[in-house]
């Protein structure tokens, strides 16, 4: 429960990824994964799949890690 509790605040602490499922469109967006998939079980309990779009990719890695930072 804890880890998933940390998986949703660290999504929520992002600044420039959208929430939704990426349909080929150029915004970074990025959606969390609990260990459901239909072809094979996911490799780890809780996951967020991140897909990176058309911003700069020094502004969404400054952002992943301020993020990231916030889980101690």
């Amino acid at each position: 429960r804890r880890q998933r509790q940390m998986c949703i605040e660290t999504v929520n602490a992002l600044q420039l990824y959208g929430r939704g499922y990426s349909w080929g469109g150029f915004e970074s967006l990025l959606i969390g994964g609990y260990g459901t998939r239909t072809v094979c079980p996911m490799p780890f309990e809780r996951m967020v799949r991140i897909s990176v779009g058309l911003e700069d990719p020094e502004d969404l890695i400054a952002d992943l890690k301020q993020a990231m930072a916030k889980l101690g």
